[in-house]
This record gives structure tokens, C-alpha cells and sequence, in this order.
């Protein structure tokens, strides 16, 4: 089992520039650099726009300390990327799937 990320060293300027990232990139290339994928579950809420939580994490940490997670790395949901955010102050929604 891989060891958790320290958490407390992503704050949320390391998230703001991962989402400036995701913005100045474009989802496709933003996924490509980075090593992630499309958010299926949950997504961060930051004004009118949304983001993939565990994408930006992971950027963000890769801000913060200068080490690339891979997607595998670490949890994406409700214990993972989605828990950290939350704590961060960011706002983080269920993505409603018709059908479901």
C-alpha cells in the first residue's frame, strides 16, 4: 500500500495555481501532462466553473513540493483528494448522473 501524500503541505495557493493550470491548459492537455483523468464522481465548485478534484490535488502537490503523483498514488473520493479539498475550504459537489 502506498504511503499517504502529506497533505499539509498543499495550501490553497497550490490549489488555485493548479486550477489556473487546468484553465490555461484545457482539460485534454491539462489530463495529458499531468497523468490524469476525467473526474467521474465529484467535482470543485470555484465560481461558475468545475474541476476535477483529484486532478487539481495532485497538481497541487506537485506545486507544493516539486513530487509527481501519479493517478494511483492516492484516493480521489470522499477519503481522499475530495476529503483534502473540503478541509481546504473548497467546495466540492456530487456530480449528478441521470439514470443513476
Amino acid at each position: 500500500m502506498p504511503r499517504s501524500p502529506e497533505w499539509d503541505r498543499v495550501d490553497c495557493n497550490h490549489v488555485e495555481k493548479a486550477v489556473a493550470e487546468y484553465d490555461r491548459l484545457g482539460p485534454a492537455e491539462f489530463f495529458a501532462q499531468h497523468g490524469f483523468a476525467p473526474t467521474t464522481t465529484y467535482e470543485m465548485v470555484l465560481g461558475d466553473r468545475s474541476y476535477p478534484p483529484k486532478a487539481v490535488l495532485g497538481v497541487a502537490y506537485e506545486f507544493a513540493t516539486g513530487v509527481r503523483l501519479a493517478s494511483g498514488d492516492f484516493e480521489g473520493g470522499r477519503s481522499g483528494a475530495v476529503r483534502v479539498l473540503t478541509a481546504l475550504g473548497f467546495t466540492i459537489r456530487q456530480i449528478d448522473r441521470p439514470g443513476k
